[in-house]
């Protein structure tokens, strides 16, 4: 008989930070949760948020049309966090990214993330040598962005996805998932307006992202959502002098994947597992593109659910010289949907071509993070020549 072990619950327990301490709680989970990580450092420092602020190496993962914006023609940045560290030492999230300012109108990139859940030891028996799998989940992506006007640029970007989250011990045919995903990107920056005592621009934007059709695990098993996901966000520079800048943000989030059902349909309080099973299979019945939109709708309790659906974050940013930068953040989450909540802070130093950032992050939920304690550490190149926009 056939058996193979899934580490797709195992997956979806660490990464989403959801909790069901209520039967009445609806957390959404999704396959591939880890692309809702921040994989760069300095916006894990800013409450886990990139749509609007300023462009740089890492800006893939949240808002790829602000790569039309970045100051030099090319850009490296390397980024790794350790997940769970306070447990383990060999689960972590590695982030590469490239980009290149064609000109000044347009700009490609590609990045690269890879989630390593470390090694698994598999036995059939207690004396059996031990089979080790690492399970894991990658991405690969490339964007295009173009500015139509000096103020506002759109990105389109492709992604394919990989999770191989099986442990492939008694059985001979276990194999990874694969799916893609699309994201459209729109980012505004205003010119630099003098006010009384200092200067300002603004800058917003939004992103749809991980626009794509399910991941099916099994060929006999249910097909799992990806964590498409909508952003919305603005900030604004305060530019005080050519030495200090002060920019606060804020940042809303959304998943556009259905809100999971409740299988108790006559309101007796006790659910059968005929209720259950018409609850699950009208769940899988939704498609992922159909979902985009009626995702906005589709809460059980209605308006007030989905308001808890949407996550928030704040942020501020503090620029010296362009040399030395300190973020601090805040995230929000319903109780009855995640409850993460945290508290972050970061730095960053510039030497040259050379951007160091660093991330530290405090949960201040009931629910710890499986990143309460980490330092997140990111490493970028920026190198060509500069534009003057």
């Amino acid at each position: 008989m056939k058996r193979i072990l899934t580490l797709s619950l195992v997956c979806i327990t660490f990464l989403t930070f959801k909790i069901q301490a209520q039967e009445q709680n609806r957390a959404i989970t999704t396959a591939t949760p880890f692309l809702l990580i921040a994989a760069d450092a300095r916006a894990a420092g800013l409450g886990d948020q990139g749509v609007a602020t300023s462009a740089d190496a890492f800006s893939q993962q949240w808002n790829p049309a602000k790569y039309v914006y970045v100051k030099n023609k090319q850009g490296v940045g390397v980024n790794y966090t350790p997940y769970l560290s306070n447990l383990v030492n060999d689960i972590f999230l590695g982030n590469v990214n490239y980009y290149n300012r064609i000109n000044e109108r347009s700009a490609v990139a590609a990045s690269f993330r890879y989630f390593s859940l470390g090694d698994i030891e598999f036995r059939q028996g207690p004396n059996d040598e031990p089979n080790v799998q690492k399970p894991n989940e990658l991405t690969l992506d490339i964007s295009y962005a173009l500015k139509l006007d000096d103020r506002f640029s759109m990105a389109v970007a492709g992604r394919y996805l990989r999770s191989d989250l099986r442990l492939q011990g008694l059985g001979a045919d276990a194999s990874a998932a694969g799916s893609f995903g699309v994201d459209i990107a729109g980012f505004y920056r205003s010119d630099e307006i003098a006010f009384n005592s200092f200067n300002g621009r603004w800058r917003a934007g939004a992103t749809i992202s991980n626009i794509g059709p399910k991941i099916k695990y099994d060929d006999a098993g249910q097909e799992n959502f990806i964590p498409t996901n909508f952003r919305l966000g603005g900030a604004f520079d305060f530019i005080f002098n050519e030495d200090n800048r002060i920019t606060p943000s804020i940042e809303f989030s959304k998943l556009l994947v259905p809100t999971p059902l409740d299988p108790d349909t006559d309101g007796d309080g006790v659910i059968t597992a005929e209720e259950q099973q018409i609850a699950n299979d009208e769940y899988n019945d939704k498609s992922a593109f159909g979902s985009i939109f009626s995702s906005w709708g589709d809460a059980p309790d209605g308006f007030s659910e989905e308001l808890k659906e949407i996550t928030w974050s704040l942020g501020a940013e503090y620029m010296y010289r362009d040399v030395f930068a300190f973020r601090a953040g805040y995230f929000n989450e319903s109780e009855e949907k995640g409850a993460r909540k945290f508290l972050s802070l970061g730095t960053g130093f510039r030497y040259n071509i050379v951007n160091l950032d660093i991330s530290y992050l405090f949960s201040t939920s009931a629910v710890k993070s499986p990143l309460e304690g980490t330092l997140r550490f990111g490493l970028s190149f920026n190198f060509g020549d500069e534009y003057n926009d």
